[in-house]
């Protein structure tokens, strides 16, 4: 009775867990607005594992709470997957977000469905394989989802970046309580693969990060040598700053002294113009004068002609 009230409060704890573990990592991803690090294709094989789950729940007609645990967590992996498409790296448009979105929820609610309708009432006759079936399957993708943050984790020696180790350590948690409930209750030979699988991929990247903080971050030998190369790093990149800056100025001045020069050899040019057309109409009227005055002495000259 000790035993079995255990394994119930266990298994309750455990579900709460794996109900909820990924809420901080939707904040994680909305607050950084960036999932570099959380590849889409592992909340995509999570929201797939839920399908399974759920079928092999509801065939056996577990418990409320197990019927309700895979819905919510296809859900919040479903919320997740989506920030994973849409955010960077991925960046995705929307419309295709939406398409993938109404093809998997097309998928999951028809397979679900049908699947359970068709096959709970051969569980009650007390075939039970295509429901055993239904939970490998699930603990597969669940287990496969689990293998791309290590490729990422090569990617940067073994850094976790992008998936949030609060995320990490209530999904832990939830594996180990859940382990311990099935030992403690009924020996479910399926439960504890599951489980255990689930806690040594996420304890490997508990371990992985570790490792990378030992060797790079905490005891690294080269960690001075490299905050100084970063010091001097940034000190010349403000120096340069500051010389563009300086020579941007000069540039500046030198460009207003050019449009300046431009402007008085313009007003300059303008002047010289105009000099030039009132010397021109000055000598013009000189001529016209001059002109005028040669005709007056030549009539001058004719009419004493005349007279004499």
């Amino acid at each position: 009775m000790i035993s079995e009230s255990a394994s119930t409060a266990l298994g309750t704890v455990a579900t709460v867990c794996w109900c909820v573990q990924l809420i901080p990592q939707i904040y994680y991803n909305w607050k950084r607005k960036d999932c570099t690090g959380l590849p889409p294709i592992m909340m995509f094989l999570w929201v797939v594992s839920g399908v399974p789950f759920g079928i092999y729940f509801c065939i056996s007609r577990a418990t409320l709470i197990l019927q309700i645990q895979p819905h919510l967590f296809m859900f919040f992996c479903c919320i997740s997957f989506i920030q994973t498409c849409y955010y960077p790296p991925a960046k995705l448009p929307k419309w295709k977000i939406a398409l993938i979105i109404a093809c998997l929820v097309i998928f999951t609610v028809s397979t679900e469905i049908s699947c359970v309708l068709a096959l709970r009432p051969l569980y009650d006759k007390g075939i039970k394989w295509p429901d055993l079936i239904f939970g490998i399957i699930a603990t597969i993708l669940l287990a496969v989802g689990l293998l791309p943050p290590y490729f990422e984790l090569a990617k940067r020696k073994g850094e976790v970046v992008g998936i949030n180790f609060l995320f990490l350590f209530v999904d832990s948690l939830g594996a180990w309580l859940s382990m311990i409930s099935v030992i403690v209750g009924n020996m479910d030979i399926m439960g504890i693969i599951l489980y255990c699988i689930v806690a040594a991929f996420e304890l490997g990247i508990f371990t992985s990060h570790f490792i990378w903080c030992c060797r790079f971050k905490w005891f690294s030998k080269e960690k001075n040598s490299d905050t100084e190369n970063n010091q001097l790093d940034l000190q010349k990149e403000e120096t340069i700053n500051w010389e563009n800056e300086e020579n941007a100025d000069d540039v500046e001045k030198i460009t207003e002294l050019i449009d300046f020069t431009k402007e008085t050899e313009t007003i300059c040019d303008e002047d010289t113009i105009l000099e030039n057309q009132i010397y021109s109409d000055k000598n013009d009227s000189a001529v016209v004068s001059y002109q005028k005055a040669e005709t007056m002495k030549s009539l001058e000259i004719k009419n004493k002609r005349e007279i004499k």
